[in-house]
């Protein structure tokens, strides 16, 4: 085999792996934000997308966003945090607002928050309702969700890797039965 051929071979190996990696990459964080419905936690961590302009221009539609479980006391007026929605329009919805407001009288704990477009304040949610506090806006993977939310980026992200990773396999395929070939002659 010539030098070419073992630099073309070592070259379609790696972007093999890379497009293989990248594939897996992206599948996993989508299937376990879906099929989750936003339970599953890693270290506390959860992976949020945002799906309103409420919180424009901080967070735009699309923008992927983690949050982290933490205790009643960390949370602070000027946080961001992640909740379940339980009355009117928020009735089992995820929403991503801002801490306007903590009321700690004897018998509450109520949290007030507000998205910083929106002119109203939400209702009051409890502690409880409260999957975490917003630490980190990812640009990677918002940049990917804004492309992938796309119907172009959908097909540059998604289908044309997974095809070039089938075609790649088909060339394997097609050179591991000519290389048995020849030794089988």
């Amino acid at each position: 085999m010539s030098v070419n051929n073992k630099i073309i071979n070592s070259f379609l190996m790696i972007l093999k792996i890379i497009v293989t990696f990248f594939v897996i990459i992206i599948v996993s964080i989508i299937f376990v934000q879906r099929v989750s419905n936003n339970k599953v936690t890693l270290g506390g961590y959860s992976i949020f997308t945002v799906v309103s302009g409420s919180m424009m221009p901080e967070y735009e539609i699309g923008d992927m966003i983690i949050a982290k479980k933490v205790e009643y006391s960390d949370i602070n007026v000027g946080d961001d945090v992640v909740y379940l929605g339980n009355k009117g329009n928020f009735s089992d919805r995820i929403v991503t607002h801002r801490v306007i407001k903590i009321d700690q009288s004897l018998d509450k704990d109520n949290i007030y928050t507000q998205g910083i477009a929106n002119q109203e304040a939400d209702p009051a949610i409890s502690y409880t309702q409260i999957y975490g506090k917003v630490v980190y806006k990812t640009v990677i993977l918002s940049l990917l969700s804004h492309i992938m939310n796309s119907t172009y980026g959908f097909y540059f992200v998604i289908f044309i890797p997974f095809s070039v990773m089938i075609f790649l396999e088909i060339l394997g395929i097609i050179k591991d039965k000519k290389a048995s070939n020849k030794t089988g002659e």
